[in-house]
């Protein structure tokens, strides 16, 4: 049987839900829809928010034959196999490559040639950042749209249109437990009301007649029940990723390395969890050791160069290094203190004497007059005088 999630999708612009910077009106994606632009481009965003959906919609609008494939499992025979596939005489070929940023190099490579003459036009999706994960000759013919975690209320919207009868208070939890994922909230609704139906509640409010109810037992019981098949694009995907930073933060090794095991194991992408050491590194452990950073690019290089199953062990060597490694957040804390000025205050004029000099006019202005390579003068701009963001913290 169809996946209610797919049974309610969304089959034109009208019915789309969320992402009104790209889809409201005189937006990107609404314009190029409603002309009929074709072109290629990726959609990065988080799981759940409609990137597949916007991809059908566009296809159909263009009146063009689409093909889906998953970078996961896909390889340069399924490309070849649309290439060479001659049912559609006239018409483009769209190709919705999901996972986009789990082809690699030499698969992207091959795809070039075919998207820049127009034999295929590509929508990529993806939800990691694809100015890391696709390589700058095919991004540079891609317009990159991002998209935006769905608020509360597109959540409770997309709950209604599933037609299933939810009590008020379970719908309201449902709405927070799917952190911003429609298909993790549909997910969870359909499963609770196939595997939980004794939990559902009689209700006989007006106009319901003596119908059932989903309750916030019911939901609950869903989520935690071992037949719910975990999304690794959804919530366990991001809730794993956070325990395995949040064990390297509290210095805990043996925890780090069983939620790193338990990535590798489900398939999470290993250079996904290589970039967040890297991140950690600066942001976790900064100046109380800054050669950190050194170790964990090095991580991230090994995993790129070698791969899997092997790299298992380079970022092994990683975790252990940096959760033992001493703590201090004080470089990471004083950027955003500085940013949170320059949100606030603008551009403010920087002091004359270090201002660059490069022609005699500016000379003449006093630009560069007095500068001293080693002064102790306070170089930030007048109104910030005397501000102090970094602040050494003794490491822990």
């Amino acid at each position: 049987m169809e996946p209610l999630a797919s049974q309610i999708r969304p089959k034109r612009l009208e019915d789309f839900i969320g992402q009104t910077h790209l889809v409201g009106k005189g937006k990107p994606l609404r314009v190029a829809i409603k002309e009929g632009h074709l072109f290629s481009f990726i959609l990065w965003g988080p799981p759940g928010v409609g990137k597949t959906t916007l991809a059908k919609i566009y296809a159909k609008s263009l009146d063009a034959k689409l093909y889906e494939l998953s970078a996961v499992s896909a390889g340069k025979d399924d490309i070849r196999a649309i290439l060479n596939d001659q049912s559609l005489r006239s018409g483009p070929k769209i190709l919705f490559l999901d996972e986009i940023h789990r082809f690699n190099k030499a698969q992207q490579d091959f795809l070039l040639p075919y998207a820049e003459r127009g034999d295929i036009v590509l929508i990529g999706a993806t939800t990691e950042n694809p100015s890391f994960e696709v390589i700058p000759a095919l991004l540079s013919r891609c317009r990159v749209f991002v998209l935006n975690e769905l608020n509360e209320a597109e959540i409770g919207q997309i709950i209604d249109r599933t037609g299933l009868p939810v009590e008020k208070e379970a719908k309201e939890w449902l709405v927070r437990m799917a952190n911003g994922d429609a298909r993790q909230a549909i997910s969870v609704l359909e499963s609770a009301s196939k595997l939980y139906p004794v939990s559902l509640k009689k209700t006989s409010s007006r106009g319901a007649g003596n119908g059932k109810k989903i309750t916030v037992e019911a939901l609950k019981n869903t989520v935690q029940n071992k037949f719910l098949r975990f999304d690794k694009k959804g919530d366990e995907h991001y809730n794993t990723i956070s325990a395995f930073i949040k064990s390297m933060r509290a210095s805990q090794p043996d925890a780090a390395l069983y939620y790193l095991a338990r990535m590798l194991e489900s398939g999470e992408d290993p250079k996904f969890i290589a970039r967040r050491m890297v991140i950690f590194a600066s942001e976790d452990i900064g100046m109380a050791l800054p050669t950190a950073l050194v170790v964990a690019n090095e991580v991230f290089r090994a995993v790129d160069t070698i791969g899997m199953p092997e790299a298992a062990i380079n970022l092994a060597h990683g975790t252990v290094y940096l959760a033992l490694a001493p703590k201090d957040k004080s470089a990471y804390y004083a950027y955003f203190e500085a940013l949170d000025d320059v949100k606030a205050h603008g551009n403010l004029p920087v002091p004359l004497e270090i201002r660059n000099a490069p022609t005699k006019l500016m000379k003449d202005l006093g630009y560069g007059k007095g500068y001293e390579p080693y002064v102790k003068t306070d170089l930030l701009p007048e109104k910030l005088k005397g501000k102090k963001y970094y602040r050494r913290k003794a490491a822990r």
